[in-house]
């Protein structure tokens, strides 16, 4: 299958440029997001290494007997292990699929704010298996400290992409929600051949603002939606996270951008050994923004406002499976 059309952005160039190099960088961005909602970025500051250490910490964790790992067992939202079954991205857009082939650590922001509404979900403290993965919690926050950094860089170049001063999404991120998911995707060996329409995860797109993806390529990997392609592999390239903006940023731009479409497709029977690790940043505003449409000519779509924390909810409850 052929690979859908997405640019490689190099964030360093767009930190240090010139004018007209920022300029460049810009409206390459703004084009990329109208047309597919993704983007590949380089230059973000993140090493190989800094992702390789996480992705063998947690190796360790999931390969750890049911049992164990079930002692950590939670719903989606909550903060630590997701099994198998327990999501369902395709019901976010309607689509009714079986549940999504792949086990979940889920950790987040964890900075208690005082208001108990906010903290029993979105800042609820993590959960580390400090005895069955000692490694994980240190390598972990240290790698969210790094994508938050990244990510706010990227929300300055989103801001200039729409023509807006830099801040007009970073003020919207002094305190926010985020949260990051190490997703493991067994092999045919291990969770055995997939249902009927079933994968990795179903399509769905992201709901928040804007998610940092750092993934690995493999037969059964990462699928992105255009209208000019349909369905096609998006291109991968080692050094680059994978970024796409989702639901909430889609309307902040009044549907000047796309919410990125994706899926992951189920493991193949060609590589019936091949499993797969991604690293999936999602990085929101602070609790209870209000995001309303940008006018136009930018924005394409007069959405009424709505609030952040109420729409991510709403979300996150569609796609929990019991």
């Amino acid at each position: 299958m052929a690979e859908v059309r997405i640019p490689t952005v190099d964030l360093g160039a767009w930190t240090g440029g010139t004018a007209e190099e920022r300029a460049r960088i810009a409206r390459s961005v703004d084009e990329a997001l109208g047309r597919a909602g993704f983007l590949l970025l380089t230059g973000h500051g993140v090493t190989e290494r800094e992702r390789a250490e996480v992705r063998a910490a947690a190796r360790g964790f999931f390969a750890l007997p049911e049992e164990v790992k079930q002692r950590y067992a939670v719903k989606v939202g909550g903060r630590g292990w997701l099994g198998p079954g327990a999501e369902a991205n395709g019901y976010a857009e309607g689509t009714e699929t079986p549940p999504d082939l792949k086990e979940s650590w889920s950790v987040g922001a964890d900075r208690a704010t005082g208001d108990p509404g906010l903290d029993d979900f979105w800042f609820r403290p993590n959960v580390w298996p400090t005895a069955e993965a000692p490694r994980l919690q240190g390598l972990v926050e240290a790698y969210m400290a790094r994508m938050r950094t990244a990510a706010d860089e990227t929300l300055r170049l989103l801001a200039a992409a729409l023509g807006q001063p830099e801040d007009f999404f970073t003020r919207h991120t002094g305190a926010p929600t985020y949260t990051c998911n190490i997703n493991w995707y067994p092999s045919v060996d291990t969770a055995g051949p997939p249902l009927p329409g079933q994968y990795r995860i179903g399509p769905h797109t992201d709901f928040g603002t804007v998610t940092l993806l750092d993934r690995q390529q493999g037969r059964g990997g990462l699928q992105v939606w255009t209208e000019e392609q349909g369905w096609a592999d998006a291109p991968w390239d080692p050094a680059a996270l994978t970024v796409n903006i989702g639901d909430l940023m889609a309307r902040w731009t009044g549907d000047r951008w796309r919410s990125g479409r994706h899926r992951v497709l189920p493991p193949s029977p060609e590589a019936p050994d091949e499993e797969l690790m991604s690293l999936v940043y999602f990085y929101e505003c602070d609790p209870h923004t209000t995001v309303s449409p940008l006018p136009a000519p930018v924005g394409r779509v007069a959405h009424p406002p709505v609030d952040s924390t109420a729409y991510l909810r709403a979300k996150l409850d569609a796609i929990t499976v019991g």
